[in-house]
């Protein structure tokens, strides 16, 4: 209720906006009706090495890239309120979260997420957290070694890049079942080595959780 109570007096001051296309909505709505017909819902079909499961909210495509773009540039509140709401529906939907212990969100590098000023993954993973009722614990896996940015790299050059990169606290993940949350999975390097390094320190389970998924055009 506090939270519900603080966006509508938020929505006084500051009218939410679709992150999409930026129409005014209601303060509690996520995305416009237009955009939200044009969506382009995650039809499933991947899968993660080591993960019990992987879900989506949507496919990555121009009807969702604006609100990804403003979840990025942090410009607009409403884009990780929207799409980690719409990822918590599916989650729960799928039965996707059931059991799970904590929300771990991909880490960034210390320094990128200084100069950033956030981890786009945290908000979501916050979004997630609130609409589930699960705990989000950001410091159970760091990055350890600055990386080059993944979309500028092939699918094998993707993974040599994050190769040892991570480092889960054991004493944080020992024994417990983890929903681990991105935004967007393009090939999956970052989630399979996320999950290799959170299995090895003794995570009970992995399951993989992203806002978009993008799909191959063939």
């Amino acid at each position: 209720m506090r939270y519900i109570t603080k966006r509508r007096l938020l929505h006084i001051f500051f009218p939410t906006r679709c992150p999409v296309c930026g129409a005014l909505i209601g303060a509690m709505d996520r995305f416009c009706g237009d955009c939200t017909a044009k969506l382009s819902i995650y039809k499933g079909g991947f899968s993660v090495e080591g993960a019990v499961s992987f879900t989506a909210a949507f496919d990555y495509d121009d009807s969702i890239k604006p609100a990804i773009i403003l979840l990025k540039d942090g410009t607009d509140g409403n884009a990780a309120y929207a799409l980690g709401g719409a990822l918590a529906d599916r989650l729960r939907a799928e039965g996707a979260a059931e059991g799970a212990d904590m929300i771990v969100p991909v880490p960034m590098y210390r320094r990128d997420t200084f100069r950033r000023g956030f981890n786009q993954s945290a908000l979501i993973a916050r979004e997630v957290g609130r609409e589930l009722g699960i705990a989000v614990e950001e410091k159970a896996v760091r990055k350890i070694k600055s990386t080059k940015a993944q979309k500028e790299l092939n699918k094998l050059a993707r993974a040599q890049n994050l190769r040892g990169a991570f480092a889960a606290d054991k004493d944080k993940v020992r024994g417990k079942h983890i929903l681990l949350i991105d935004d967007i999975c393009t090939t999956g390097s970052t989630l399979r080595e996320l999950t290799a390094e959170l299995l090895g320190s003794g995570a009970a389970s992995v399951s993989c959780a992203c806002c978009c998924k993008t799909v191959s055009r063939k």
